[in-house]
Order: structure tokens, then C-alpha cells, then sequence
């Protein structure tokens, strides 16, 4: 507004705008031009002061900028950059302040108390009515300062990141971030056309917190931090509590608010009724950007429950969903921890697909990864200047295998940040379980270190007592604020107490992937049969330590990738018949097996070549026109009926954790590449497995069986020729007869198929 329109500061709200040709120019940096018309100078900003303020090295903004009564008035002092002029309104008060240069504006005005002020802001082809951010209270409260400066807040991102909410009457966005060795920190965005100088925010004191709420600006906005380092230079980043991102490879963070509303209130009441490692759970791994590639979350919805229902799998295993600039990172690379994806659609759409898979009786479990993360510059790695949330000792900060940064799990802010991020997954997203990535890089000071490059613990051990520590206190709290969640290490030594419970001095994981068993089991399968009696013992070993965990049986992504080779191509020979019979035969030991089945997507219909995430499946090899399909639909029915035979039979799930869940009855049959072993569920009730992974058929072989069971019944068959096998199978009941066998005075005689499973029932 122009003076000659303003003669006092008590001029009508409502007086008409000035043209655009009346508007004052911009007074040059340093010179202090007359004041408007009825507004008295304010007291000058001294030299140091104002530069910390333009060159972001300010703590205390709040203290400099906005209004507060004064000898003589009110001073009102804003940073608008490249505006024309700025003006206070307020009921019954209009007032154009002095351009002070460098985008502050200034004044000083007859008035008793601070009113309820807006500014008018002009530039050069409009102007914008906004309210001042720096007449706010901090809109975080001491309660919450106090739980982060413990390393002890538990909903860490209802603390920090950016929350839309109304403060003091006015609905807006509270920007707060963690920058401890910052000189200053702004926020940017495309609210402010991506210009940083116009929002320094405030800290709060030792905590380490920079704070603002912004008002006006609210969901779908994009922002970053603009943060001054030790040195007095300027990195911008991304926030590391964002709620949601761009698209990559854009990495601005975006306010986000939830509006979904759940219907899953029945499955979150009845899941945790039985304990998982005591219940039947079979879960389907699955990469969702490339499960259908080009489906969004929503899309994914209306697929994936109805295709995961009918296989009979109790949950899906979702590789990393939260944010990574890297999609050929699987998205084990992470830089938005709290975050889902945003190339699959919003948080709510996640929630969405989380909620639906739910309504089909399907549990979701996510891969985590707290193990490590990128060093990418607008992210964590030395996030305000130093190293932050990495260790401050670089050869414990570097990741040797792949290139990035590791945790530091000593420091509490550091570890608080984790810990919430398990909640926050389990509360916000309704997810039933967290799969922990890359445990035993974490649990060992020397993993992937030659010796001079690590250093003991305080103790003179390996172990890191720190990352323990955190890993105990987060299952601790999962398992505290969310009953039925389970979390799952995948976890590749001997280490000792993985799923004992913390109390007791372990690390408190629910289940642990068996990656012994795993190894074992595929070296015999690769095999040529006239070979594996040499390896038979990588059969039967897994047994030795079966109940010393919750175990996990894993087929998972890592197998059938960089060279591995599908599970169906792993088997050996070029003969394609006896490739699948050996993949199912296969598939129905790990079914029976002690431990619950894990198995990634493709291998349901036995795909032959390795997984890509460029294209995902190979899915039409199920289709018709193709001449093989019935071969590969064949295995994705067994897939199914292993499934439901498995639910339905609790011998093989109730006790999968004690060694009265189960019983050898052949192990020792090398020769004849047979395998044999009795399931108790905690009735008694029984199933028998035998498997021959020989290509010939073994009439009249005798199989021990309890001498109290009058009758068995083939309940599944591999080898069925709906499957795509030869269709040897026992079409009556057998009647155990008085012949002793492998140490059991009864026995059933046994016509076994040729590279197959059979499961019998009482």
C-alpha cells in the first residue's frame, strides 16, 4: 500500500488496494528509507543479528521476528523476501511497515497490547493475506521434549515431521525436526518457491528440536529442511519423519494427513488369540511394485487377496514398502523410514490394501530395516553436518557389503527413531508383523570386517552390545503396544536366544528365519539323485537344532536371484518332468517339516527362470494358449492344497516348536533317498510324511507306524496327476500290518511315487 493512501495506522479495513504502479520500490540492502506515514521506526536489528537471521544461523527467530509490546508500542518486525511491502491488518488497523532491505519489513505502532494480526503481503503481481507464523507459541509441547530428550517416545512421529493441526485457533502445519549440531534450521517448499529464507524455526533448546508452524499450508504440501551446518554451510534434506514422499527419483517430503477409515476392528480383536509359532502360518513373500507391475496400491487390492486366499496362505510378506530412491534396491536401501512408497499410491492407499487383505483373513507382514541405510545427500547420512544418525566412529558407521551407513544404536534419539518406527508400522498401518532384515549385521561388531578394522566391545567381544540392546527394546515395546504382532529376525548365525523372550536374556523375536535349514536342503536337492546319498545328512541335520528356535522355513527372494536360479531350476538334470517332481516333492517335505513355510512369489507355479523386479512373475506361463500351463498350474494346485491340508491338520503347526511335535521314523534310508517322519498335534492326532526323492518307484516299502492306529489315509500325494505327476498313489486305506519296521513294531507296506511327498492321516 502506498503512504499517500495510508496516512495513519488506524485507517478502515476496507479501503481499496493500491494499483500495482503505485507500489513502493524495494529499498536497497542496508538503507533504511523513510518510514510510511504514521508508522514510527522500530529498533534497528544490529548487524550480527541480522545476518544470522538471512544466512539461517538464528536459534531464536521467534525473539526477532513477529510482534511484541515494547516502550512506545508494538514492534512488528516480518522476512518476506522479495516483496513489495508488507502490511499489519487487524480490526480497525491497517498499517504498511518499513522496508528495511534484504526482505525485512519493520515498525513501530501506537498500540497497548499485541492484536489478532494478519499480514498483507504485496509482490509484484499480487498480493496474499496470510497469517504472521511468528506470533505462535511452539506447538510441541514439554511432555514431548522431555520423552525425546529420553530417548523413550514411543509415538516419536505424533512428536516430530511435519503434522497438520490447529494451534492457538488457526489450522496449519507444525514443522519439527531433530538437528542437533545445526546452527540454524529453515523449511523450504514449494509454499515458499522453494526460498528458504523467509522460515528459520526455533529451537528448543537441548533437546536438539528446531520448531514452526506454518499456517496456512496443509496435506499434499511438499517440503524440505534447509539446515545451516557447524561449518556455516547449507545441505537441504528431506525429513527423516516424513509421512509420505515424492515419486522418485524427486525426494521432497509431503504433508500428510490420514483420513482412512478401518474395517478390519474384527481381524485386529481375534489376532492375537493364539501365539504364531503355535498356529498355522504359511506366508506368501511378494515384491508389490512388480507382483503386477504397474498396479497401485488400490489396484493391488482388488488382485492380491482373492489370489492369496485361494493358494490358502495365512499371511503375505511384503518386501520393503517403505521409502528408497532405488527401486533395484528392493527397497532395502531406505530414506523414508516412516513413509510408504509413493510409487504405488498414498499412505491411505496403503492402508487401504493392508485393510482389504485383512478382510480376507490374510495377516501382512513388511520386511524392516534397521540394519542400515544410503548415504544419499539429502537424507540421513550426516544429516545436520555430523554424523548423526550413524555411529560417530566411521569404521563402525560403514557398512562394508553394501555401500551404505549403519545405525547407531547407542545413541537414545537414535535408537528411540527405530523403536517408533516398528510402532509406528503396527499402530498406523495394521500390519501383523515386522520381518527384520540383516540381523547378524547388526549383532556383530566384526560381520564383514577383516581384523584391525573393528574394535571390541567393552567386554573384549564381538557382540554389539548396543544394537542388542536396541533389538531387545524394540520387540520389548512391539510386543507391549501391539498385541498379535509377531516380529520375525532373519537372522543367518548360531546366535544364542534369538526367540527368548527378553526377560530371560534374549533378543525377543517371535520367529527366526531357518537359514541353516534352507542351505542344507537345497545343496541335497540340487543334487542328482544317484548322488544325494551322499548329502543325506543335509536332510535330516536340521532336526539336531529344530527346536532350539521358532523357525521359519524360507524360499525366500534371496534364493531365486543374482544367479541362484529358480527353486524349480535349482533341481537337477534336463529332464522338466523330473525338475517339477522334485520342486513338489520338495515343497511337501518343507510343508510337513517342523517350522512354519515361508515361499516368494513364482514359485507357486514352479517359474523357471530368476526373478527380476523389472517384470516381476512370469505369470503367462499359466496361461492357456501356452502348452505347458497345465504343468505349472498343476504346482500352483498342489501349492493350494498343501495349504489347506496343512490348516486343517494341527499335528502339523500346534507343537512345530517342541520336540513332542515330532518324530523320526526314516532317517537313516541314504541309499534309497527316503525320507520318513510322524507329526503330533497336542491331541495326539497324527500325519505321517514319507518322501522319496529318487526318479523310481519303490513298491512294498515298509514304513514303521504307531501299532494303535488301525487305519491310514493318503490325505496328499505330490505325484498326483493333477499336479502334473505319474499318479502313483494308494487308492484304499492301509492297514498297518504286524511286520516290524525302522524300530516300530507295526508297519504299513508302502508303494512310494517317484519324486514325491505323501502325507497320511489316521
Amino acid at each position: 500500500m502506498s503512504a499517500a493512501r495510508q496516512p495513519s495506522p488506524t485507517v478502515r479495513d476496507d479501503a481499496a488496494p493500491a494499483p500495482a504502479a503505485a507500489k513502493k520500490p524495494r529499498t536497497p540492502r542496508a538503507r533504511r528509507a523513510a518510514p510510511p506515514h504514521g508508522v514510527r521506526p522500530a529498533p534497528v536489528l544490529g548487524s550480527e543479528e541480522r545476518a544470522r537471521l538471512l544466512e539461517g544461523r538464528h536459534h531464536d527467530p521467534h525473539a526477532v521476528l513477529g510482534a511484541r509490546t515494547q516502550r512506545g508500542g508494538v514492534a512488528f518486525r516480518v522476512l518476506r523476501p522479495y516483496a513489495k511491502a508488507v502490511t499489519v491488518i487487524a480490526k480497525g488497523l491497517r498499517a504498511e511497515l518499513h522496508d528495511d532491505g534484504d526482505g525485512l519489513f519493520s515498525g513501530l505502532l501506537p498500540l497497548t497490547a499485541v492484536p489478532d494480526y494478519r499480514l498483507l503481503v504485496a509482490y509484484d503481481s499480487d498480493e496474499i493475506e496470510v497469517h504472521d507464523p511468528y506470533r505462535f507459541l511452539p506447538a510441541l509441547g514439554d511432555l514431548d521434549l522431555h520423552l525425546i530428550g529420553e530417548g523413550r517416545h514411543e509415538q516419536l512421529w505424533t512428536a516430530l515431521g511435519a503434522q497438520p493441526m490447529e494451534h492457538q485457533g488457526v489450522a496449519g502445519t507444525r514443522f519439527t525436526v531433530w538437528a542437533p549440531n545445526a546452527q540454524g534450521v529453515r523449511v523450504t517448499g514449494d509454499f515458499s518457491y522453494w526460498d528458504s529464507v523467509a522460515y528459520p524455526m526455533r529451537s528448543l533448546g537441548a533437546s536438539g528440536v528446531w520448531e514452526l508452524f506454518l499456517p496456512g499450508v496443509g496435506a499434499g504440501t511438499l517440503y524440505k529442511y534447509d539446515i545451516t551446518r557447524p561449518d556455516g554451510s547449507h545441505t537441504v534434506r528431506a525429513d527423516p519423519m516424513a509421512r509420505s514422499a515424492e515419486v522418485p527419483p524427486a525426494n521432497a517430503s509431503v504433508v500428510t494427513a490420514s483420513e482412512y477409515e478401518w474395517q478390519d476392528t474384527e481381524w485386529m480383536a481375534r489376532r492375537g488369540a493364539r501365539a504364531p509359532h503355535q498356529a498355522p502360518f504359511s506366508v506368501y513373500e511378494l515384491h508389490l511394485a512388480s507382483w503386477r507391475p504397474g498396479l497401485s496400491y488400490r489396484q493391488l487390492a482388488e488382485q492380491l487377496p482373492a489370489y492369496v486366499k485361494e493358494l490358502g496362505f495365512t499371511h503375505v510378506e511384503m518386501m520393503p514398502v517403505a521409502e528408497h530412491p532405488f527401486g533395484g534396491s528392493w527397497g532395502y536401501q531406505v530414506t523414508g523410514f516412516y513413509a510408504p512408497t509413493s510409487r504405488m499410491g498414498t499412505p491411505d492407499d496403503f492402508r487401504f490394501l493392508v485393510d482389504s487383505l485383512h478382510r480376507a483373513g490374510i495377516g501382512v507382514i513388511v520386511d524392516w530395516v534397521p540394519a542400515h541405510f544410503p548415504r544419499d545427500e539429502w537424507a540421513l547420512a550426516e544429516f545436520d553436518g555430523r554424523a548423526l544418525y550413524e555411529h560417530q566412529d566411521p569404521r563402525r558407521a560403514a557398512h562394508p557389503d553394501w555401500g551404505t551407513l549403519e545405525f547407531d544404536y547407542g545413541r537414545k534419539e537414535v535408537r528411540n527413531f527405530l523403536v517408533a518406527n516398528a510402532v509406528y508400522w503396527c499402530e498406523e498401518f495394521h500390519v501383523d508383523g515386522l520381518r527384520v532384515d540383516a540381523v547378524a549385521s547388526m549383532l556383530y561388531l566384526d560381520y564383514s570386517r577383516a581384523e584391525g578394522e573393528w574394535t571390541p566391545n567393552e567386554h573384549g567381544g564381538r557382540e554389539n552390545l548396543d544394537a542388542v540392546a536396541f533389538l531387545q527394546e524394540m520387540n520389548a515395546t512391539v510386543y507391549r503396544r501391539c498385541p498379535g504382532v509377531v516380529t520375525i529376525a532373519e537372522e543367518s548365525t548360531a546366535w544364542n536366544g534369538v526367540t527368548r523372550p527378553t526377560d530371560g536374556g534374549g533378543l525377543g523375536f517371535g520367529l527366526k528365519w531357518n537359514m541353516g535349514w534352507m542351505h542344507d536342503t537345497l545343496r541335497y536337492m540340487s543334487k542328482e539323485s544317484v548322488h544325494r546319498k551322499y548329502h543325506h545328512h543335509d536332510m535330516t541335520f536340521g532336526m539336531i537344532y529344530a527346536f532350539s528356535e521358532n523357525y521359519v522355513l524360507p524360499i525366500s527372494h534371496d534364493e531365486v536371484v543374482h544367479g541362484k536360479r529358480s527353486l524349480v531350476s535349482k533341481m537337477p538334470g534336463g529332464d522338466w518332468w523330473q525338475q517339477r517332481a522334485a520342486h513338489r516333492a520338495y515343497l511337501g517335505f518343507m510343508w510337513a517339516h517342523p517350522g512354519k513355510q515361508l515361499l516368494f512369489m513364482g514359485q507357486e507355479f514352479a517359474q523357471g527362470s530368476e526373478w527380476s523386479e523389472s517384470y516381476g512373475p512370469d505369470w503367462w506361463l499359466l496361461d492357456s494358449s501356452y502348452a505347458a500351463a497345465g504343468d505349472h498350474r498343476g504346482v500352483r494346485d498342489l501349492v493350494r492344497d498343501l495349504n489347506r491340508t496343512y490348516t486343517a491338520a494341527p499335528a502339523l503347526w500346534e507343537r512345530d516348536t517342541v520336540p513332542e511335535g515330532f518324530a523320526w521314523v526314516e532317517a537313516d534310508a541314504a541309499e534309497d533317498n527316503v525320507f520318513a517322519f510322524l507329526r503330533y498335534a497336542q491331541d495326539g492326532s497324527q500325519l505321517l510324511a514319507v518322501s522319496n526323492f529318487s526318479p523310481v518307484v519303490r513298491h512294498g516299502y515298509r514304513i514303521g507306524v504307531p501299532e494303535e492306529v488301525p487305519l491310514w489315509r493318503e490325505v496328499l500325494n505330490t505325484d498326483m496327476e493333477a499336479y502334473g505327476g505319474s499318479g502313483v498313489h494308494h487308492r484304499q486305506a492301509l492297514r498297518p500290518e504286524p511286520v516290524p519296521a525302522q524300530g516300530r513294531p507295526a508297519s504299513l507296506r508302502m508303494t512310494l511315487p517317484p519324486l514325491a511327498t505323501i502325507w497320511l492321516r489316521p
